[in-house]
Parts: C-alpha cells; structure tokens; sequence
C-alpha cells in the first residue's frame, strides 16, 4: 500500500508459538483461549511481521524477526516455524536483496524482534544481515539491554555484538523524525524505551489521510487492545496501561492504522472506542 510519501509493505518472517498465560497476563484463560487458542504446550501460535518502508531514497525495515540462527533446541522451545515463512524469503518476493536495505529499525531488542538483524557467514561467523543499513536503536534501551538481569534471557548477544562492531550501530535520543514522515513514539512498560514508529499519513482527498502506527509490543496482537489485556512479560504493566490508555486514544481520535506485529490473523486495524472500551476494528489479513 501507498501511505504517505512511503510504499508500505508487511514483511512476514515466520511463526513461533509463547506461552499464553505469559501473553495474557492476568486475564484468565477461559477469556484469552476464546481469542488464540493455545498448544498442548500452553503456547499460542504468534506471528514475526515485520514493515518494510520504501520512499525518500530508503529502504527502511522496522524489526527482523527471530532470524535463523536458533538451534533446534531454541526452535522447539519457541516452536520456530520457518516453513510458513522466512524474512529473507519474504524481502526477495517484494523485490529487496539484503544490500537494498538503507535502514534497519529495532523497536527493541527482544530476540523476537532483533534475531534476524544478525546472521551466520559461511565461515560461521557473525556479522550484520544487511551490510549496508544503518541499524537505529534507541540509546537508552541499548544500554537497558546491556544491564537487565530482569530480561538477560531476551536480550542475546548474538543479537547486539555484531552490530556494535559494524559501526552501523545509531542510537537515537527519545521521539525524534528518523526519516521524512517517520517518527518514533516511546514506551517503557514492556521493556525501556521501546521505540514504536508512526508513519505520517500525508495529504489525501479530502485532507490529511491518517498515519500509521507499528505496534511493536505495545499491542502484539489485536486481542491486546482491550486495556486490561496486558503481558506478564511487561517488566511495568501499570507503566504498560497507560501507555495504552495514551496510544490508543490518540490512535481512535485521529483515525490511525495500526500494525500488530505479532497476530497470526489481524495485520492491521482501526482502534474504537465503544462503551465497553477500545475495540480492534475493521481489521485486515494483509495490506
């Protein structure tokens, strides 16, 4: 899709499957199974959608997935499924090589997230997936991700080392304007300074079009909308509920799409307010 001055795509790189209960929070299960129903195992079935930006020169993606270095332990434990997808596989079917990417921006650092922004060479070595991208972080969660021991078990190594010795590392310092149109909205309840990122809807018939919002984990998926349905991953729920509460107002007030990263089903959707309180609505498979 056009969206603004950007052609917008989904990039999808896969599934993997996390514990509902840890997904949901204190939300009983008999209410959450009716939304994703869980595995044997207790776990949900979860995208990695990832967005790729093309405009101004860039091509911009924003998250990478869980990439393909996992062993078949870590595979089977997040019941890794590549078959359904894979994010190199998904970038060559909209016409994008690794050295195409200009930009790389991680909401965060999260295995799930930042997994595919590394690989292994032929030689076995690590090195950056996209040679030539900048990799745009904020600062203050790069230095969160180097000292957590409350998420030492989401935040890899393999993940951030390469990066840093690239050079192509870039912190960035709160809500700045990355690219053209391009801003980052900043949350802490998750994890800190996630930076969730809002494309400007630019000018349409009739005025304005809408912008966009990249969820992140903000809003996994489109059964997280409701205010209460919070994640126990989130090291501050309460931090976490506000920042819901603040999003999706600005979000229903103004019309925005908002882009779920981690649904299996939804892609995007609308936020409405309703008496019973903010709903997903006219929700998308695919762009």
């Amino acid at each position: 899709m056009t969206h603004g001055d950007y052609q917008i795509d989904t990039v999808e790189t896969g599934r993997l499957g996390l514990d509902g209960g840890a997904m949901f929070g204190i939300v009983p299960k008999p209410l959450w199974e009716k939304r994703i129903a869980p595995d044997d195992q207790n776990r949900i079935p979860l995208a990695m959608r990832c967005l790729l930006l093309r405009g101004h020169g860039r091509t911009v993606l924003v998250d990478t997935g869980v990439g393909a270095k996992g062993d078949d332990k870590f595979e089977r434990i997040y019941a890794v499924d590549h078959q359904h997808s894979a994010l190199g596989g998904s970038l060559a079917a909209l016409g994008v090589e690794p050295g195409d990417v200009t930009d790389v921006v991680l909401t965060h650092l999260h295995f799930d997230h930042a997994g595919g922004a590394t690989e292994r060479g032929p030689d076995g070595a690590l090195r950056t997936a996209f040679p030539n991208a900048a990799y745009h972080v904020q600062r203050a969660h790069w230095e969160w991700a180097h000292e957590s021991v409350r998420e030492q078990a989401s935040f890899l190594a393999e993940n951030m080392d390469p990066i840093e010795a690239s050079g192509q590392l870039v912190l960035a310092d709160g809500e700045v304007s990355p690219f053209p149109g391009v801003s980052y909205v900043l949350v802490h309840g998750h994890t800190r300074a996630q930076q969730l990122v809002l494309v400007e809807g630019g000018a349409a018939e009739g005025g304005a079009a809408a912008p966009l919002l990249f969820a992140a984990d903000l809003l996994p998926t489109a059964a997280h909308v409701p205010l209460p349905w919070v994640m126990a991953y989130d090291i501050e729920p309460l931090q976490t509920l506000r920042e819901k509460e603040r999003v999706l107002t600005r979000a229903a007030d103004e019309g925005w799409t908002v882009v779920f990263e981690h649904d299996a089903e939804v892609a995007a959707a609308r936020i409405k307010r309703t008496e019973k309180g903010f709903r997903a609505a006219d929700a998308r498979a695919a762009f």
